[in-house]
């Protein structure tokens, strides 16, 4: 089974009113971005033409690989969902 169909295989339960992750890529370096396109396992970040990075949390799967290579910098809040949002996995 290839990733994509696994990861769409899970139900995501989408907090749109408090997002538990808060990005600001404004002022940091394209390698510093890069981290979180290369590293981020659900593929949530993506870098523009114009070299913004975007990100859209509601196909989070809270590993925290986000929040270990950029917690510091571009990763301003990282936290888990409130109760009953978030991730549930279906296949392990």
């Amino acid at each position: 089974m290839k990733l994509e169909e696994r990861l769409g295989a899970n139900k995501y339960y989408v907090d749109e009113t408090s997002p538990h992750i808060l990005v600001d890529g404004a002022g940091f370096s394209r390698e510093e971005k890069m981290k979180l396109v290369n590293g981020c396992p659900a593929g949530l970040y993506t870098l523009q033409e114009n070299g913004d990075l975007a990100f859209d949390f509601a196909g989070c799967l809270e590993c925290g690989t986000c929040r270990v290579l950029c917690g510091e910098t571009i990763v301003k809040t990282w936290k888990y969902p409130r109760n009953a949002k978030g991730v549930e996995f279906r296949q392990g």
